[in-house]
């Protein structure tokens, strides 16, 4: 199996790498692994899911935000 060497990588990147891999159970190359093949085998977005998991998601809150509300937000800035 072919073996990469990175260097340079800022610290910032580093420690956040490290902790994603703490928080995921990971080992650092394992985390690294996971984010390059994430990266590079990204596809289509199956939007059908994803407007699912939204409604999912809005449904379990029970605070309502109203689309006039979204919409003055985001123009605001603050979406």
């Amino acid at each position: 199996m072919p073996a990469l060497t990175i260097k340079n990588i800022p610290d910032k990147v580093y420690k956040r790498l490290k902790q994603r891999a703490e928080r995921h159970k990971r080992s650092l190359n394992s985390e690294i692994l996971h984010c390059l093949a994430s990266s590079v085998e990204s596809g289509k977005v199956n939007t059908q899911e994803l407007i699912k998991k939204a409604r999912t998601i809005r449904e379990s809150i029970h605070y309502i935000i109203s689309d006039k509300k979204i919409t003055r937000l985001k123009q605001n800035g603050r979406l």
